[in-house]
């Protein structure tokens, strides 16, 4: 089925990897099950779970569709949770079209009986970091957003991707792309060369050790990550070989020094676009500017694949100091992108009840989860 649902997704606009067979395939191995909705030339939508390789008829949108059973106490088994990461891929802006999959797509969760139903599709609001001269208002994304609270969505407390990113345009030469850095990116990508940082893409046996360096990092930089076994599944499934065009692929490009592995990146692909999902970096060698280099040489190898977008997976949701993501941004400001403000994720809750109740226990485990997490990964890294 990969290629038949990956080849009918990248026709429609923003096609996402997070709306590949292949993040279907993943999140199965963790507690959901993957449901995949298409909406056909006459705008009538299509259930299936694993079989698209009969369908040929031309699609209006898309939908990879995440559904866990809620079986904690104090749920009904029947509850269920649903959550299309990054979908439904449409044109958002044709208004019969979304009002056709919208009230499917409420339809669809009031059957499976869900507690609500969660959205978070690429749909700009704006460009540029707000109240500055770059600031561009998109009128587009502002309808939809009236549209989605006018029927009832919510903004959800609970936004699993980031809602704003940075976008760097790979269609320009690589010396326009050099050009439109800070200089003093430039010069710490110049740096890097001089001081002998080198460059390699990873293999399937660097894995473990770029889990731990992920690993290191998380503890160091105070965030919280999965076991090792999760991100050996996304990464195995997505480095899988492959002569598939339209297969999304992965690949890790690591930074060297001396034979030292000192820095790293994972780099994902689809339909034209790159996605800087995940880095990790270590304490040793930071002088030498090993993740400048890095940022350039993913521009390079996505440009060489032909994707026209390199997506850096994030900015502030405030674009001041106080945002725990600041440094992280002016890294990312410094490559020469512009940021991209978009909807986040938005709750359609068939039954109110229930969401109030989940809305108010759920974020109290997961405090209890992140604080488990991150002691597990400092015991396992012997801090």
């Amino acid at each position: 089925m990969s290629s038949n649902w990956n080849q009918l997704i990248a026709s429609l606009p923003n096609p996402h990897f997070l709306q590949t067979q292949e993040w279907g395939l993943v999140k199965a191995k963790y507690g959901w099950k993957p449901i995949y909705l298409v909406w056909d030339g006459e705008g009538k939508m299509k259930v299936e779970r694993d079989n698209f390789s009969s369908f040929s008829s031309p699609v209006q949108a898309a939908c990879l569709v995440l559904k866990r059973t809620v079986t904690s106490r104090g749920f009904a088994a029947r509850l269920c949770i649903l959550y299309s990461p990054k979908g439904p891929l449409m044109d958002w802006t044709n208004e019969s079209l979304r009002k056709r999959v919208l009230d499917d797509l409420q339809s669809f969760a009031k059957k499976q009986g869900a507690i609500f139903l969660k959205l978070d599709p690429d749909v700009a609001l704006g460009t540029g970091v707000p109240a500055s001269k770059d600031a561009r208002q998109d009128n587009g994304g502002q309808v939809v957003m009236s549209d989605l609270m006018r029927r009832g969505w919510k903004f959800s407390p609970d936004q699993i991707q980031f809602k704003n990113t940075v976008l760097i345009d790979l269609s320009a030469s690589e010396e326009e792309m050099l050009a439109r850095m800070k200089p003093k990116t430039r010069y710490n990508v110049r740096l890097a060369e001089k001081k002998g940082v080198a460059i390699r893409v990873g293999a399937q046996a660097d894995l473990p050790m770029l889990y731990r360096m992920y690993a290191e990092t998380s503890v160091r930089d105070g965030f919280v990550i999965r076991a090792e076994g999760y991100y050996q599944t996304v990464w195995q499934t997505f480095m899988q070989p492959s002569t598939l065009d339209l297969q999304p692929k992965a690949e890790p490009i690591i930074a060297e020094v001396n034979g030292e592995a000192v820095a790293a990146l994972f780099v994902f692909y689809f339909a034209g676009r790159a996605y800087y999902v995940y880095g990790m970096s270590r304490d040793s060698h930071r002088e030498k500017m090993p993740t400048y280099l890095l940022q350039w040489e993913a521009m390079q190898r996505a440009k060489s694949r032909g994707c026209l977008v390199y997506d850096l997976w994030g900015a502030p949701d405030e674009f001041d100091e106080s945002d725990s993501m600041w440094g992280v941004y002016r890294f990312k400001e410094g490559l020469g992108g512009r940021v991209v403000r978009t909807l986040g994720a938005w709750d359609y809750a068939p039954n109110k009840f229930w969401y109030k109740m989940y809305s108010e226990i759920i974020p109290r485990i997961l405090d209890v989860m992140r604080s488990r997490g991150k002691a597990q990964t400092r015991q396992n890294l012997g801090a």
